[in-house]
């Protein structure tokens, strides 16, 4: 406590002689506007090479940029090879047999073009598309932190994403919607649950004594970063505590940025219309009547054993507390009133002290009513819409530049505004229209930053790495582009198409960059060992959610039902075990009583910070505390114990052979396998290891499980 009141001491006296910053450090900032990131971006002329392998603009920069390095591209992956490429990019699950056969029977010259166009119309387009920006957003379904509450309407805003990348809705309209939606299109729906990108990140909640100038500070902090990371590309948060040690950003800069929501808080804003009310209401009343019966015949059981514990710490208590217990609380004082309330939280017992004094009898009764009671509460009524979002304050709160970010120690206040190395632009002093001001800059065409960072996140998602390696950072500790012609081509045609993110997809789908083969080659690998300049494509893994939709799509188990509450799906007891409670542990994950539910694509699986699924954490699942731009890649055994030892793969594979067993006979029960898990038949080599292996006792079931295990099934050829 000493060290804090005197840094507090330190911060008073400084205050007092702040006055901003000085013109010296704005001359600094303002030098330094050349570089790359924040320039223009100018559209680049594509280079006229005379080469059959340039199908597009996008072949003619990377096929200049390999020539200067004396490479040349790689083959094009064969037909099967690319089909199943392209449809495990763009809907993260496997082509279907019958898919497969149409495809390589197709031999118009726009076949591929037809298939890029067919599998970019389905609806799981936006769902693939969703979970990558998901991890950008850094969403999930709870706050985070020890308690990890769930937030009941917050899936509202992953189902608006999806929509919003199905529909093709334009990039500069889907970043007005999140960053001001409620305030450019008061009363829409979907604007409103936009603004719910503000509240996707994780927010510490607890009970207690809290320090609620902090909890806020916390708040406006995550608000801050997620737009400076996902839409601007920049370590912003890196100014908090002082002027950026790389970047010309101040540390003034960073708290004119979170002053730009300081009128913002959070809200659950209704959707529901009066007559969707009543229902509720009515269903709601109808369900309580079916618990309180139940929960009656509990309160029974346990209250003699409760007020035999009461009644022994009240004895305990001094004469002058027990008569304080008797009084009416609005007949005593403030000071009395906070000692009754210390008094009564001494002697009431938690429930497991009540539970370890109850008779063996009585708490097997009492064990059978929860049952009861959990079975119930399946029903529970859905409440009734609305959306987790942020609204304007009456009146902003003051924003002050924060000593070491603490927010105890206070230098001064700013206004709202934006990074001076980027623009001038003023910024409304109203609470209203502040984040108006922010969105409409962000979305002009020629903001340097906005469009460059979307089609690099586009790129990266498509082909592996992004022209800048470091997506959520465009600053001097950034990786430079490997291709900054190509980088601002993109961008300028991103623009220039409407901010179609459909657009620029299907033109690097098209690409002959994107169809090469992945095949290892030693000589350009010399030269270019990381293949920044694509003189092949990326072999990728598939991620975590995408190997669990592809097992339930070959099982033939996937439930394609879309939207909705996110689901529980059965968990292992010691993660059961590892969840928080201060209360009872007998229904911490109930499971969804349409057990149909939890074949759903992992997109609708809840996301509880605190709570991982071993098979998508051991896949390199981010945790949603910070935006992820793009998913590191881990081998470890864990992986090979998810996909062998599992209850779930038990139960996949086994549906998956009971699947193959039903098609046909034994005769054809390979071939059938490998066309449903691979889309292709099996090599000679591969029927006869097949044959060996039956021969040997092995059975259907652990053929299906190796099938799933395959390289080729989980990596993007």
């Amino acid at each position: 406590m000493k060290l804090w009141a005197g840094l507090a001491i330190v911060g008073l006296l400084a205050a007092a002689e702040y006055h901003g910053d000085t013109d010296k450090d704005r001359a600094r900032v303002l030098a330094r506007r050349n570089w790359w990131s924040f320039q223009k971006v100018v559209r680049p002329e594509p280079p006229k090479l005379n080469s059959p392998w340039v199908r597009t603009p996008i072949d003619a920069f990377i096929l200049e940029a390999l020539r200067a390095k004396a490479l040349q591209p790689s083959a094009a992956e064969d037909k099967l090879r690319l089909l199943r490429r392209v449809t495990l990019d763009v809907t993260g699950l496997p082509p279907k047999p019958a898919e497969a056969t149409a495809f390589l029977n197709d031999k118009r010259a726009d076949a591929y073009e037809r298939l890029v166009d067919r599998l970019m119309a389905s609806p799981q387009y936006g769902e693939r598309w969703a979970q990558r920006w998901l991890d950008v957003a850094r969403y999930a379904d709870t706050n985070g932190f020890e308690h990890d509450l769930e937030r009941t309407h917050a899936w509202r805003y992953r189902d608006y994403v999806v929509r919003s990348f199905n529909a093709g809705k334009p990039y500069d309209v889907f970043l007005k919607e999140q960053i001001a939606g409620d305030e450019i299109w008061p009363g829409q729906p979907d604007p409103q649950i936009a603004v719910g990108f503000h509240r996707a990140g994780p927010e510490h909640l607890t009970g207690g004594n809290q320090d609620v100038e902090q909890n806020r500070q916390e708040v406006l902090v995550e608000m801050t970063a997620g737009v400076s990371n996902v839409f601007l590309g920049l370590t912003m948060n890196c100014a908090r505590c002082h002027n950026h040690k790389f970047d010309p950003i101040l540390q003034t800069d960073y708290y004119r940025l979170q002053a730009v929501f300081a009128g913002t808080e959070g809200k659950e804003v209704p959707l529901a219309s009066a007559e969707e009310k009543a229902r509720y209401d009515a269903a709601q009343k109808a369900y309580k009547d079916r618990l309180k019966p139940i929960q009656d015949e509990i309160t029974a059981i346990e209250k003699p054993y409760k007020d035999a514990i009461v009644a022994e710490r009240r004895a305990k208590l001094e004469p002058a507390v027990q008569a304080l217990l008797d009084v009416p609380k609005d007949k005593l004082s403030e000071a009395d009133r906070e000692k009754q309330k210390n008094a009564k939280d001494q002697i009431t017992p938690s429930w497991d002290e009540v539970l370890a004094r109850v008779s063996k009898p009585e708490l097997e009764r009492r064990t059978a009513l929860r049952r009861q009671l959990h079975v119930i509460e399946l029903d529970e009524p859905p409440p009734p819409a609305a959306a987790y979002a942020v609204v304007d304050r009456e009146k902003p709160e003051d924003t002050n530049v924060l000593k070491v970010g603490d927010h105890r120690m206070k230098l001064g206040t700013v206004p709202p505004g934006l990074p001076l190395v980027l623009t001038s632009l003023p910024v409304p002093l109203t609470a209203a229209g502040r984040r108006t001001a922010l969105a409409e800059w962000l979305a002009q065409p020629d903001h340097p930053l906005t469009a460059r960072v979307m089609v690099n996140r586009i790129w990266q998602f498509r082909m592996g790495r992004g022209i800048v390696g470091t997506p959520n950072d465009f600053g001097v500790m950034g990786e430079r582009p490997t291709n900054p012609k190509l980088l601002d081509w993109l961008a300028s045609e991103f623009v220039s198409k409407g901010w179609s993110v459909k657009a620029i997809d299907r033109l690097i789908l098209l690409s002959s960059v994107y169809r090469q083969s992945a095949a290892r080659d030693a000589a350009p690998e010399a030269v270019d060992p990381e293949n920044k300049l694509y003189w092949r494509m990326n072999k990728r893994r598939l991620e975590g959610e995408a190997i669990r939709d592809s097992v339930l799509a070959v099982s033939g188990m996937l439930n394609p039902e879309m939207g909705g509450p996110p689901i529980r799906v059965p968990i292992e007891k010691e993660v059961y075990d590892s969840i928080f409670t201060e209360y009872e542990n007998d229904n911490l994950w109930p499971l969804p009583k349409d057990r149909a539910q939890i074949y759903r694509r992992s997109l609708y699986l809840l996301n509880k910070r605190t709570v991982r699924l071993p098979m998508l954490a051991n896949f390199d699942q981010p945790d949603a505390m910070t935006s992820c731009a793009y998913r590191p890649v881990s081998t470890h055994a864990l992986q090979a114990l998810s996909m062998i030892n599992s209850d779930f793969m038990a139960e996949q594979s086994a549906a998956f052979a009971k699947r193959v067993a039903q098609a046909g006979p034994a005769s054809t029960r390979v071939q059938r396998a490998y066309q449903l898990a691979l889309a292709r038949a099996p090599k000679a080599s591969e029927t006869a290891m097949a044959r060996d292996f039956f021969t040997k006792g092995g059975t259907l079931q652990e053929f299906c499980l190796a099938l799933l295990n395959r390289n080729e099934f989980i990596y993007i050829p």
